[in-house]
């Protein structure tokens, strides 16, 4: 992309952040919710860390890490969706980490931190380490949800440490990088038909300077199925409204929530899912 080209669309995207505010009340911290930072090469990167009432140091939880859309923040995807509640309820911890000026590098996605090369892998493997090293986090109970880039960002991780997540979820994401997972991955998503950011039926450009089409998101999801070796989505998904099929019963599922003339958005029901979804996927190996 020319410099004055690639200028104009970072003041357009910074234009954009700024229309978007934090939903009121965004910037006030939760009980039970404290403010951190990982040193990354001398840089200190944020993450917001939710533990549910009763939690006891040295006795690990399963652990959600939650990853914001672009150009949002951790106290928004908190906000927006409602997971708090979902750990308090069902014993999760959660961790909300901070992308590169509101971006994740996804892949083909999304803008800064793809231009400026961040190493969101490294970011998220020491996240989890040190989650798991203070005893926060259980090893064999990690998960790992995220909402549009977000969602493209946890598809990246489950692509490239399949080996280190129990479960995944995605709302209103697209896979955005080529993908060998080194072994199956549960995964559960959440799409609407009329998104007009990830087309539920493909095309458009996966960033603005990379003019390659999103893939259809039945695509990504028979692609999970495959790698999976599970049959079709042909199951209604249990707990789930209409238009939730899956791949049915076991230890391994692959779902998928469509949201008929839904857009660009975490639907209300879609936290509670997550989290029984996440309860019923088996611990990893020891080890």
């Amino acid at each position: 992309m020319k410099i004055a080209a690639r200028a104009a669309t970072i003041a357009a995207l910074l234009a954009a952040l700024v229309a978007h505010p934090l939903p009121a009340g965004a910037s006030e911290d939760a009980p039970g919710t404290t403010k951190h930072t990982i040193a990354m090469g001398g840089w200190d990167r944020p993450y917001l860390l939710h533990l549910p009432p009763g939690a006891q140091a040295g006795k690990p939880l399963p652990l959600i890490v939650t990853l914001h859309g672009g150009l949002n923040d951790p106290e928004y995807v908190r906000k927006q969706s409602g997971l708090d509640e979902v750990a308090d309820e069902q014993g999760y911890a959660v961790a909300y980490p901070e992308g590169f000026l509101g971006t994740w590098n996804a892949g083909a996605c999304c803008s800064f931190a793809r231009w400026a090369g961040i190493d969101d892998m490294a970011f998220l493997d020491t996240l989890i380490d040190t989650l798991v090293k203070e005893g926060v986090a259980d090893p064999r109970r990690v998960f790992m949800t995220g909402f549009s880039n977000g969602g493209g960002m946890a598809y990246r991780y489950a692509c490239q440490r399949a080996e280190r997540l129990a479960g995944i979820a995605v709302v209103s994401g697209a896979l955005a990088i080529g993908c060998t997972p080194s072994q199956p991955v549960s995964v559960l998503a959440f799409h609407g038909t009329w998104d007009p950011s990830v087309p539920y039926t493909g095309g458009g450009n996966m960033d603005a300077d990379v003019h390659f089409p999103f893939f259809a998101v039945q695509l990504v999801m028979e692609f999970w199925r495959w790698v999976d070796g599970l049959g079709p989505l042909s199951w209604p998904v249990p707990g789930g409204p209409e238009g939730c099929v899956g791949t049915g019963p076991g230890r391994l599922v692959v779902a998928l929530c469509t949201e008929q003339q839904g857009g660009h958005e975490w639907p209300s029901y879609a936290s509670g899912m997550i989290g029984r979804f996440f309860a019923e996927r088996p611990s990893l190996p020891a080890g």
